[in-house]
């Protein structure tokens, strides 16, 4: 899949949790990615810069970097 699509499709879920608030719905945002998004659309996802990122999906891929266990 490429960086568009996975920009668009992460945009469509930040803006879906936005009248959350930005804090809440960018961590929202980041535990549906991490809970439903394919290893390989996350990979992709956070292998890519953020720009074409709304502000909420850009911190909710900040998270989710975070998240990532970090390999030995």
């Amino acid at each position: 899949m490429d960086k568009a699509r996975l920009h668009y499709m992460a945009n469509q879920i930040a803006r879906n949790l936005a009248a959350q608030g930005p804090d809440a719905a960018a961590e929202a945002t980041a535990r549906h990615l991490a809970d439903y998004w394919d290893p390989r659309m996350k990979a992709a996802l956070l292998g890519g810069g953020t720009e074409g990122l709304d502000p909420i999906a850009r911190a909710a891929v900040d998270l989710l970097r975070a998240m990532r266990p970090v390999s030995p």
